[in-house]
């Protein structure tokens, strides 16, 4: 039987009771046992500036070193004619700009070419909001898209005219639509009469961004975060809260505020990789801290924020003159603390203010923070005593989250867990980047984890396959598998986050990713609808779950099966997950024991993952090529009869009737 037979044959059986002539796996579900409630916050996102995530990604900011910051000064810029770098701009932490001057003909030019991110993508009929920070009195400049490499005419696709009216510096703004679709247009300036004028700050957005807010996000990408249903999100990572040096550390307060004052940050990832170097990739800031705030509430999900600990990353630093002397960290706890405040507290106080004037004076109501990324050594708790001394005293009530170190086991792992411990710290975040065989293993990970200790943020996960480590079918399906241990143990493990998170196909330094995209396209992976799909069944409460007569181990033994099962309160159903990474189709009872006089709903609903090829994923030019299937299937009594395809995820939910 080949792999497509038996596909259609599990897609069949789901809709009906019909049992083939195999040996058939007998699972229980105790109904009236409901056991570990599940937090809401169990499946969210982690979001890095890495693979280009923020600006050229999420960030909708079309222009790339629009303040003329970047080390290299015109990186990302082509000039003509006369055009000078000037640095006593009118804003103190960006203070360069550029001079358009006489080009020294009337019959030349000066002016500017902005390359974009790998292009500026524009949709047909679309609109695009121009503005600039500008000086000249009487003087215009022409604000053209074009398309550098036209056949046609024109380079032109549209154009308009600024007109400028000051001699002091002053915000101007053109709105501009596009005629046609183009995923590697330029945006270019002319000098368009007599005199100087100087420029600053140079930007360009859809008008159409998330919520439509203006210094807004990527409409489709925040949308792709937002369908999983998350309920945690964790910012700005990762490996560049640390920086390669402590002075390239991810600084939130750098972040927020008017964002044309907002100082550019190097990203270790321009050159983490020499054989993936981006030498353009740097932080702007422009989606800083209150942004990721706000997409959080937007999302529904709990913000969580990570400050640096006073280590560089430690990869990267074997001097310990790297990172901060213990007696040093003052500044370093107290930014932690004005974190709070910024998120928590009230228009009286100095940072709930600076939040109430940027467009939100409620609370963003932050309830966790984390304090150092995948640090190591007894440097790392005994740094982070102080921060959760600090902490506890002023905020008892923040939940604090340490970390377990860069690996899942070994000699890091085995002295962070009691140190972690013996601080008290609320969670410990693990991170694991594991090839197939261990996410097979690592289905019970969690049922021998002590219940009394610090409960468990699994904060970086992905499968990377053997010798293929992007992104493909097979890698997801163990990924689905592992959740099943994590979701049976939701007394232990709060939250998990997949890593990492988006990806420009055109200037990655990472894979696999959760979401690949491009100028103007995006495609969520197949590990992306695992995450769908836990986020949209997660039910509230643990339901014990046992197989031919024994708790589900969580190991390829059991036939190569991994299950769990919830109870959902709001919709008052069960729901079975069951994941088959075995070869051959799997028969499958499961029966609901301990309902008493209570009944089940005679059909339950299906929704079945799976690909003939394991090896292939959704592309940009095939997004849906994998993606569930929902059908019904009959429910007997209190028995449900189905067949589990070879290498797929199914989820049964049966509800209970009115």
């Amino acid at each position: 039987m080949n792999k497509s037979t038996i596909f259609s044959l599990a897609l069949a059986t789901c809709c009906c009771t019909g049992l083939a002539a195999q040996e058939v796996n007998h699972m229980v579900v105790k109904a009236n046992k409901p056991g570990a409630e599940i937090q809401p916050t169990m499946y969210g996102h982690f979001f890095e500036d890495i693979n280009y995530g923020a600006d050229g990604g999420l960030y909708a900011e079309l222009v790339m070193n629009r303040s003329f910051e970047f080390p290299n000064r015109l990186q990302g810029w082509k000039t003509f004619g006369n055009v000078t770098v000037l640095e006593d701009g009118p804003f103190d932490r960006n203070p360069h700009y550029i001079r358009l001057a006489d080009p020294g003909h009337p019959h030349k030019r000066t002016g500017v070419v902005n390359e974009g991110f790998f292009g500026i993508g524009l949709k047909e009929n679309a609109q695009y909001r121009f503005t600039v920070w500008a000086r000249g009195n009487g003087q215009k400049i022409r604000v053209e898209l074009i398309d550098p490499y036209s056949m046609g005419e024109t380079q032109v696709l549209t154009s308009g005219d600024v007109a400028l009216n000051s001699a002091d510096w002053k915000k101007y703004e053109l709105v501009l639509t596009a005629p046609q679709t183009i995923d590697a247009a330029q945006l270019r300036i002319f000098l368009a009469s007599a005199g100087n004028v100087d420029l600053e700050h140079i930007s360009l957005f859809p008008v159409d961004t998330w919520k439509g807010r203006e210094n807004g996000l990527r409409k489709d990408l925040v949308q792709a975060l937002v369908d999983t249903k998350p309920g945690v999100f964790r910012f700005p990572g990762g490996c560049i809260v640390e920086g390669t040096h402590i002075n390239d550390r991810y600084q939130w307060k750098n972040s927020v505020g008017p964002v044309e004052n907002r100082p550019l940050n190097s990203n270790r990832w321009e050159y983490t990789f020499p054989h993936r170097y981006y030498p353009d990739y740097h932080q702007t800031y422009g989606m800083g801290f209150y942004e990721l705030f706000l997409l959080a509430e937007d999302m529904g999900a709990e913000p969580l924020p990570i400050v640096n600990v006073g280590l560089a990353c430690q990869y990267q630093n074997d001097d310990p003159k790297a990172h901060v002397p213990v007696d040093s960290l003052q500044s370093y706890i107290q930014d932690a603390l004005d974190l709070i405040e910024f998120a928590n507290g009230d228009e009286t106080t100095k940072w709930g203010k600076l939040r109430a004037e940027m467009g939100h004076p409620a609370p963003f109501n932050m309830k966790f923070i984390g304090v150092g990324n995948e640090q190591w050594g007894p440097e790392y708790p005994e740094r982070l005593k102080y921060f959760v001394d600090a902490i506890r005293k002023a905020y008892p009530d923040i939940q604090i989250i340490g970390s377990s170190g860069p690996n899942s086991e070994g000699k890091d792992f085995d002295y962070l867990w009691p140190e972690m411990k013996k601080l008290k710290v609320d969670l410990v975040d693990e991170h694991f980047y594991r090839p197939e065989d261990w996410f097979l293993k690592s289905g019970n990970r969690y049922d021998n984890y002590d219940r009394k200790g610090p409960k468990v943020f699994a904060g970086e996960y992905a499968c990377h396959g053997k010798g293929k480590k992007w992104n493909h079918f097979y890698a997801s399906l163990l990924e689905a598998a592992f959740l099943t241990g994590v979701e049976r143990n939701a007394d232990v493990v709060y939250m998990a986050t997949y890593a990492p998170l988006l990806a420009h196909v055109k200037g990655w330094q990472w894979r696999p990713d959760l979401i690949w995209f491009d100028n103007l396209r995006s495609v969520r992976s197949c590990s992306w609808y695992v995450q769908y799909l836990y986020g949209h069944n997660k039910g509230t409460q643990v339901v014990p779950l046992l197989m031919d007569g024994k708790a589900v181990s969580g190991q390829p033994d059991q036939n190569g099966l991994f299950a769990s099962a919830v109870w959902d309160e709001p919709t008052k159903s069960y729901i079975v997950k069951i994941v088959n990474v075995s070869d051959k189709a799997q028969s499958v009872t499961v029966e609901f024991d301990g309902l008493k006089k209570k009944k089940l709903a005679t059909q339950a609903d299906c929704i079945l993952f799976h690909s003939d090829n394991p090896d292939e994923e959704n592309s940009l030019d095939n997004p849906n090529l994998i993606t569930p299937k929902e059908s019904k299937v009959t429910v007997d009594g209190k028995t449900l009869q189905s067949e589990v395809g070879a290498q797929t995820f199914v989820i049964y939910r049966v509800s209970m009737q009115e």
